[in-house]
C-alpha cells in the first residue's frame, strides 16, 4: 500500500519551495478565500461555488428538499475531514515520514428541534464533533504527526477558537 508515498515526496517539494519563498518575501499579504453561495429558483438548492468549483448543497425529503447534495452542517463536517486529511499529508511530508494512507471519519450530533418554537435553548449548531483518523505510515508513534495535525489543521483550529463572523445585508 504505497499510493501516497509519492505524492507526499511531491508535497515535500512543494512545502520547501513555499517556505522558501514565505523566507525571502519582504512583505505579506494574506491570501482572501471567496466562496459564493445561491439557492436556486423553485428548488431551493444551494449552489457553492468557490473558483472554478461548484458544490450543491440541499436538504432531505422531509425537509422540503430533493436530495440532491449533502445538507450544510454534513458539508461541513466533509470540510473538516478533508482538512485533516491534507493537514496529516503535509505534516507527513515536512517530518519526513513515509505515507501510505489516511482515511479520516467525522462525526456529530445535530438537535432537529433547534429553531423549533417550543425549544428556543436548543443549539442550531453541531454538537459532539470527533474524528477518527486510520493512518498507514512507517513511523512507530503516531503522537508526533498527530500533535502537529491538531496544531496546523485550519479547519480544526477554526472550528475550535472562538471566532467572530461580521456580515451585512443589501437588497438584491
Amino acid at each position: 500500500m504505497s499510493g501516497l508515498r509519492r505524492y507526499v515526496a511531491a508535497k515535500r517539494t512543494a512545502i520547501k519551495a513555499r517556505h522558501a519563498a514565505i523566507s525571502a518575501a519582504e512583505t505579506h499579504v494574506p491570501v482572501q478565500l471567496i466562496a459564493h453561495a445561491e439557492a436556486a429558483g423553485r428548488s431551493g438548492v444551494r449552489r457553492i461555488r468557490i473558483r472554478d468549483f461548484q458544490i450543491l448543497s440541499d436538504s432531505p425529503m422531509n425537509f422540503a428538499g430533493h436530495e440532491l447534495g449533502p445538507t450544510s452542517p454534513e458539508l461541513l463536517l466533509g470540510v473538516l475531514g478533508s482538512c485533516i486529511v491534507h493537514t496529516y499529508i503535509v505534516q507527513a511530508a515536512m517530518l519526513g515520514i513515509d505515507l501510505d494512507g489516511v482515511v479520516v471519519e467525522v462525526t456529530a450530533d445535530i438537535d432537529l428541534r433547534a429553531g423549533h418554537p417550543d425549544f428556543e435553548g436548543v443549539p442550531a449548531a453541531p454538537s459532539n464533533i470527533q474524528y477518527t483518523a486510520h493512518v498507514a505510515a512507517d513511523v512507530e508513534n503516531l503522537d508526533e504527526l498527530n500533535g502537529n495535525v491538531r496544531r496546523n489543521c485550519p479547519v480544526m483550529n477554526l472550528l475550535e477558537q472562538k471566532n467572530t463572523i461580521r456580515g451585512a445585508v443589501e437588497r438584491l
